[in-house]
């Protein structure tokens, strides 16, 4: 099982992934296909999210009984923690406003 989850996407990745993956909420795309296929998929959301960011998860072999990765901007980051894969949430960035305030 894996999902992908994007924002921001442009028309033609989410045209794409509706081909392999169900849309079972706007921008949420699920799916079953073997690692190979998954690979391939991600590939192209990778090739093709642009100024969007999107994340993908499956089943693993892992403690937690998933992996996943990310692209594009976003505020989570995963890091290896021991073996155990965490997420880091970097601090916000200053708004326009705040910036120009300083």
């Amino acid at each position: 099982m894996m999902a992908i989850v994007v924002e921001n996407a442009p028309p033609r990745l989410r045209g794409r992934l509706s081909l392999w993956l169900a849309e079972i909420r706007a921008g949420v795309y699920v799916g079953n296909y073997s690692a190979r296929t998954r690979d391939r998929i991600w590939d192209e959301v990778q090739l093709l999210i642009g100024d969007g960011s999107a994340v993908i998860a499956w089943s693993a072999p892992t403690d937690s009984g998933f992996a996943f990765a990310a692209v594009g901007p976003n505020r989570r980051e995963p890091i290896d923690f021991d073996g155990l894969t965490l997420v880091r949430f970097d601090a916000p960035l200053p708004s326009a406003d705040q910036a120009a305030a300083s």
